[in-house]
């Protein structure tokens, strides 16, 4: 892996399990970390033993809540403020709700942190990444994915932990594919990938009561899929660890990709008004 010295690279959910390692392994390569969490003494906490484990200084903590867009609007504008250039974004952070909440916007609470916010930062951010291209955006799935019931896309009936999830994670690829449609000739690439199953985390642990691969295996396939060579250009894709893969069929019609993103910038509304930034 080439040396990162160069990059410019946002981690959402640095503060715990994958996107701590995430953070850790990029730190370790010289990039400039944004790390992103959602309590001020965590984030700090991380970002302290990064730097003593890689001596990297160039490690900044974003703070925002997903379960707030106002919140997520908020962190984008910071981030760009303080930076004129974004050449990685890694959205990583999640959860598992075990019954069935709303967040502050009224949205069901899993699939506003796994794909709302994520949808709504990104396209915050987009701006800022099109003039850092050639860019990457990440966004880390999971093997665990269910279509979509557009007819009760908040499971309002019959909700379930795991169904929330898979949801969830589907809907990230879906958008993932709509992404890379949107933004082809930009030189910004979207991708999405399933790191490893059932990392130790405490998520899968709380959820599961096991684990079955580590938190490295998945790093290292989300790295390689954030800064590798080898995947320079490739987008509109999905990778179960470092292999291509496919993602559910619901994630190849265009009709429900398009619904989707549809539903998604409804439920987002004015937050995605564009945020002032003079890199057209």
């Amino acid at each position: 892996m080439r040396d990162l010295a160069d990059r410019t690279i946002l981690v959402t959910g640095a503060t715990d399990g994958l996107g701590r390692r995430l953070a850790l392994d990029l730190a370790g390569r010289g990039a400039a970390v944004l790390l992103h969490g959602r309590d001020e003494g965590r984030c700090e906490a991380a970002l302290g033993e990064i730097w003593r484990q890689t001596g990297n200084e160039r490690l900044t903590c974003y703070l925002a809540d997903f379960s707030s867009l106002g919140e997520v609007r908020a962190m984008a504008g910071r981030i760009l403020a303080d930076h004129d250039r974004l050449d990685t974004l890694v959205n990583n952070a999640g959860i598992i709700s075990g019954e069935r909440r709303e967040s502050e916007d009224g949205v069901e609470l899993t699939f506003a942190v796994n794909h709302l916010a994520h949808f709504l930062l990104t396209n915050l951010l987009v701006p800022l990444l099109r003039v850092s291209a050639p860019s990457r955006i990440v966004n880390v799935a999971s093997a665990a994915q269910r279509p979509i019931n557009f007819r009760d896309p908040m499971l309002r009936r019959g909700y379930e932990g795991m169904r929330a999830y898979s949801h969830s994670k589907l809907a990230q690829v879906m958008f993932t594919f709509s992404l890379a449609e949107r933004l082809s000739g930009t030189g910004v690439s979207a991708n999405a990938l399933h790191p490893a199953s059932l990392m130790d985390t405490k998520m899968v642990r709380g959820t599961f009561g096991y684990a079955a691969s580590t938190v490295e295996e998945g790093a290292e396939a989300t790295v390689h899929l954030a800064a590798s060579p080898e995947v320079e250009g490739a987008t509109g894709r999905y990778f179960d660890g470092r292999r291509e893969a496919r993602a559910n069929r619901q994630a190849y019609d265009a009709g429900a990709r398009e619904g989707l993103w549809t539903l998604s910038e409804e439920l987002c509304g004015r937050f995605l008004d564009p945020l002032h930034d003079d890199r057209d």
